[in-house]
């Protein structure tokens, strides 16, 4: 059964930087678009940056100038390198990508912590 697998988060003091990964486990299909999505407490999952399979991005205003989503094609990975990091990104961060032939998965989630 293919899974992502996300890592990378962790404990960062606010300005400092963290980078996310996210690979599928034990599979090399191609992956197609790959989205990085969070979900703080009592808050709703929230889109954070969206990049396609040509490299195209987008990304939510909040995170715009700081956070980069990026992806190798010839490792089958995506990133999303975060900096300037702040307590208000303090949240499970999830990786999403459509993995042809299985379609959309979901990672496990991974905690991004920003104190002040």
């Amino acid at each position: 059964q293919v899974q992502l697998v996300e890592s990378g988060g962790g404990l960062v003091q606010s300005g400092g930087s963290l980078r996310l990964s996210c690979a599928p486990s034990g599979n090399t299909n191609r992956i197609d678009r790959i989205g990085w999505y969070r979900q703080a407490p009592g808050k709703q999952r929230e889109l954070v940056a969206v990049i396609s399979s040509g490299g195209s991005a987008n990304y939510a205003d909040s995170v715009k100038g700081r956070f980069t989503i990026s992806r190798d094609n010839a490792k089958n990975t995506g990133y999303l390198q975060m900096n300037s990091l702040k307590p208000e990104d303090t949240a499970v961060y999830y990786c999403s990508a459509n993995v042809l032939y299985y379609g959309d998965l979901w990672g496990q989630g991974t905690q991004v912590t920003v104190y002040s």
